[in-house]
Parts: structure tokens; C-alpha cells; sequence
């Protein structure tokens, strides 16, 4: 008797000890598309197109998730030739098929391309084309049910950009905002106006100015935990949907109107100069990654931009190191301004293979 409780002791005890061995070496592997999709319940999917992904948030694969640790490296029994083949491919700037992924919420598997994902990490890339098959969570967590949401806003609206809100429920407060606005359009047009076209021009002419006065009026830094999309939200709803008018500091105070479309009208007359405390200079890194032997004349072409500051040709993994200078005005958001220089003047330059922009939070200069 005593013998048989001791063994059944001694079988738990390496049952455990081989669940936490096993345990250790998942914790070495990139994640299983498998296993995350039992968990979050995400069996209903949607062809999402190509885009540029990511290269940070693509954490797993599909099937072949034995074969890479956590960083997404071959394991050494793993390296080939043809790995090296698409290292060289990416070095010299050829442009190699879009990699095939599955998406459940802000992570990507491999399902086809686990070479040129290991290649595009190892050599520091930071966006990779991809065409995207997205799984919808269905468990009924409070962050799926926002995914969710942001999903079905994101679908309706069709607007080529994120709006990233925290509680549950505030996005239909933004379809509600965007059909009013079809609404007041519809009276003025001569002719229908989609639901699409109406939420792009909600977006321009009423959510980014608002949101970009309360960025720049610093009335953000009193909400630690919540987004700019948060703040527009609680203001817009309160200022224009309830009637409540609160008190936001002088520089919002003076701008923002009782009623959504004359906030609008006011913005579209609006030069930056009567608002000189919302208008400031923009400065941004540059990192750029060039085709062999062209640096110099990139660099060239570079300096003569009146915006651009500093070249450096750097070693390591980057080429040329840029920074520049940007003025924003009123209604353009810091990101879009530098982002449409970039792609206007850096990226259309024939060598330059990939770049990434770095913005700074917060700096400290010496005086010359």
C-alpha cells in the first residue's frame, strides 16, 4: 500500500517536472497559429487583401512553428541554402512575392514565407508585403468585444486610418457623429453622398482638426491611460450630442463650437496665424536603407531638400541617417505631415529600398 502511494507520488512529481520542461522549450518557439485561434475562438475569417505588415508583430506560424525560436531565427539544424539565397535577394534590393499570413487580432502567422520572415528579422527589416487572411475573435472578452467594434467601424467607414479607442460602445458614437454628417451633406449636395464619403470627410474636417487641437493644447497628458481618440470622444460627445459645455482650457475653450458642423465651418476658415499657440515645428529621424553604391548621390539628392537638416552615411544595419524639419499647421496631424513628406521625397527616390521614421517624445539639446 505504501509502496503504490509512493510511486503514484513519484509519477505526479515527473509529470510535472516534464509539463514545465516542456513548457521552457515552447517558450523558445514562435507561437502556434493553432493554439491562439482555439483560445480566442477565431474561426470565422476574412481575405484582408496585401498590405505592409508589420516585421515585429509577426510572432508565429502555422504549421511550422518547430522549426524557429521566439525571434523568429532558424534553428541551427534549420539554416539553408535556401535562407541565405533570400538574405542575399533582400540585401541587393530585389523584390521577392508577398508572404502569406494569418492575422487574429494584432499578431501574424506564417502560412507561407517562414524563410523570408526569418531573413526580413535578422536583417532588421521592419515591414514586409503580405496578403492577409484575418481570423475574428468570437470569445467574449472585453478586448474582443472592442476588437470587434473597431473591426465593424473600420468595415463601415472604410477610412484609411486607425482610430484607436478604450471603452466599449464609443464607436458607435462615431457612426452616430458620421451620420449626422451624411445627413447635414445630403442637404447641401446636389447629388447622394455614401456613408464612405461622408466618414472621410468627417474625418478630415471635424475628428483630425478637434483631435489635433487636443494634442497640441496638452490636455492629453491629463489622461494618462487613455488615447487621443478617448479624449475627442469624451469632448464631442459631451460639447455636441448631450449639450454639456465643460471647461477644457483656454486654447480649446476658444475654438471648440456648441454644435459639430459649426466647429467644422469654423476649421475650414481657419488660418493657423489666429491660432499661433497650435502651430510649431516638427523635427523627425529618417533611417534609410539604399541599393549598393548609390549612397552618396541619395545623399546629394537628399541635402538639396530645403526640410532636410543632417545626411550621415552610417555602418551597421542602416545606410544614411537624415533628419529634418517640418512646420505643422493647423489641421494636419504631425504623423500625416512627416509620413507625406517621406513618401513625396524620400521614398520616391530611385535606390532608396526601405526607410523608417523616427519621431521624438522628448528631447534635450546643448546650446552651441
Amino acid at each position: 500500500m505504501a509502496i503504490t502511494f509512493l510511486k503514484s507520488i513519484f509519477t505526479g512529481i515527473r509529470n510535472k517536472l516534464g509539463n514545465i520542461r516542456h513548457d521552457r522549450t515552447r517558450e523558445h518557439l514562435v507561437k502556434s497559429f493553432k493554439e491562439d485561434q482555439e483560445k480566442e475562438e477565431a474561426f470565422d475569417y476574412k481575405d484582408r487583401g496585401v498590405r505592409l505588415v508589420p516585421v515585429k508583430q509577426i510572432i508565429g506560424s502555422v504549421g511550422r512553428y518547430n522549426d524557429f525560436d521566439s525571434e523568429f531565427r532558424l534553428k541551427q539544424h534549420m539554416h539553408s541554402d535556401r535562407f541565405h539565397n533570400i538574405i542575399k535577394a533582400m540585401k541587393s534590393g530585389k523584390a521577392l512575392p508577398p508572404v502569406k499570413l494569418y492575422q487574429i487580432k494584432d499578431e501574424y502567422y506564417v502560412l507561407d514565407g517562414n524563410h523570408r520572415i526569418a531573413a526580413a528579422k535578422e536583417l532588421g527589416r521592419h515591414e514586409i508585403d503580405a496578403k492577409i487572411v484575418e481570423f475574428i475573435p468570437s470569445s467574449m472578452t472585453l478586448d474582443n468585444i472592442l476588437y470587434r467594434e473597431r473591426i465593424e467601424f473600420n468595415e463601415t467607414t472604410q477610412l484609411p486610418y486607425t482610430i484607436d479607442l478604450t471603452e466599449v460602445g464609443q464607436y458607435g458614437h462615431m457612426m452616430g457623429q458620421i451620420s449626422k454628417h451624411l445627413d447635414f451633406l445630403n442637404r447641401e449636395a446636389e447629388e447622394p453622398m455614401s456613408f464612405e464619403s461622408a466618414a472621410n470627410d468627417w474625418y478630415e474636417t471635424i475628428y483630425r482638426p478637434l483631435t489635433n487641437i487636443i494634442e497640441q493644447s496638452g490636455l492629453i497628458k491629463s489622461f494618462p491611460e487613455r488615447t487621443l481618440a478617448d479624449v475627442y470622444a469624451y469632448i464631442s460627445t459631451h460639447q455636441w450630442d448631450q449639450g454639456r459645455t465643460r471647461k477644457y482650457g483656454s486654447a480649446i475653450d476658444r475654438i471648440i463650437s456648441d454644435n459639430m458642423e459649426e466647429f467644422r465651418k469654423k476649421m475650414a476658415n481657419t488660418k493657423e496665424t489666429e491660432y499661433p499657440e497650435m502651430t510649431r515645428g516638427i523635427t523627425a529621424f529618417i533611417l534609410i536603407n539604399v541599393k549598393a553604391k548609390s549612397e552618396y548621390k541619395i545623399m546629394d539628392k537628399l541635402f538639396a531638400l530645403k526640410e532636410v537638416q543632417e545626411v550621415h552615411s552610417v555602418h551597421g544595419e542602416i545606410d544614411l541617417l537624415v533628419k529634418i524639419m517640418l512646420t505643422r499647421d493647423l489641421l494636419s496631424s504631425d504623423a500625416e505631415m512627416i509620413g507625406e513628406f517621406v513618401h513625396n521625397n524620400v521614398r520616391s527616390i530611385s535606390g532608396v529600398t526601405s526607410t523608417v521614421t523616427l519621431i521624438p517624445g522628448a528631447s534635450k539639446m546643448k546650446q552651441k
